[in-house]
């Protein structure tokens, strides 16, 4: 591999890094500070959290969306636009990732990746009482990374014809 494809993979890990952590910062901290040491209260009370994070979310698909739709608000079309536009990110990433044939950057890949990963961070939200588990956020969420797979995926396979290797495989 040469030392510019290196440098390419690299810089693309980077920024997917960067990324990951704007993605935690927003859905967990709400753009705030990561504060560990109140991360460390909030898991220390986490089986009282759970109970009360319990009563309050989510865990019948589709209400918050038709609410959404039915007495729409400033902030339920931000929340519903910004699930999505989230994740786009995130299946575009996995797509140039992830070379083809590793499964990866495979339609399947990034739905079970970004369900994954929107479920960890539901879960941490509900476990560390800092948001509300929302199983519509997990479909919203799961939608924007395939929906960046679907975006970035026919440009990536007109490229590799085109060179006759993957975005990041040489």
């Amino acid at each position: 591999m040469n030392p510019a494809h290196k440098l390419r993979i690299y810089s693309l890990q980077a920024i997917f890094a960067v990324y990951i952590y704007i993605l935690f910062k927003i859905i967990l901290f709400k753009f705030g500070s990561i504060n560990f040491g109140f991360l460390w209260q909030q898991l220390q009370h986490s089986s009282e959290n759970i109970a009360a994070s319990a009563q309050r979310g989510n865990f019948i698909p589709l209400v918050t969306l038709l609410n959404t739709f039915d007495h729409p608000t400033t902030h339920t079309l931000v929340n519903f636009t910004g699930n999505i536009a989230l994740f786009i990110p995130f299946g575009m990433f996995l797509v140039i990732l992830y070379p083809q044939g590793t499964g990866g950057g495979s339609f399947s890949g990034v739905l079970i990746r970004s369900l994954g990963l929107s479920a960890m961070l539901e879960c941490a939200q509900a476990v560390l009482y800092i948001g509300t588990f929302d199983v519509d956020d997990l479909i919203l969420n799961t939608f924007g990374g395939l929906l960046g797979y679907m975006l970035l995926r026919p440009f990536v396979r007109a490229y590799s014809s085109r060179k006759g290797s993957s975005v990041t495989k040489k």
